[in-house]
């Protein structure tokens, strides 16, 4: 789905929206200005530059463990490890990412997070 104007794509999976920044100034903006505490966020591990993701959560509630893992089908797909067959993904709540004084853009740390294994995958594949 398009989002014009916005610092993000957005995509709906099993009734969750999910954004997705479009690049180091962007991946900022949505994860300090658009996400909120209870919403999720995920980017692919090891250094790999890609986009950040979010996991929208209103509720609050408990995010279903297979819209994390589509979730983190795009965070590997919006990256550059986007030919792998598998990519490791941090996720977190957005309260546990940090921004580093004097960090560049795009650049994040991590006070806690869970892992997950994904294939990269677009929202267009029929596995997404």
């Amino acid at each position: 789905m398009a989002s014009k104007g916005r610092p993000y794509r957005t995509f709906l999976i099993d009734g969750f929206e999910v954004l997705v920044g479009r690049g180091d100034r962007e991946n900022d903006e949505l994860t300090f200005r658009v996400d909120e505490t209870r919403d999720l966020w995920l980017h692919v591990a090891g250094g790999i530059a890609g986009s950040h993701v979010v996991i929208k959560n209103p509720g609050g509630g408990q995010v279903p463990q297979a819209v994390i893992e589509r979730a983190a089908g795009l965070a590997g797909w919006y990256s550059k490890a986007r030919a792998s067959s598998k990519v490791e993904v941090h996720y977190c709540h957005a309260r546990d990412v940090r921004k580093p004084r004097g960090a560049p853009s795009g650049l994040v740390e991590l006070t806690k997070h869970k892992r997950v294994r994904a294939r990269p995958t677009s929202a267009d594949s029929d596995d997404a």
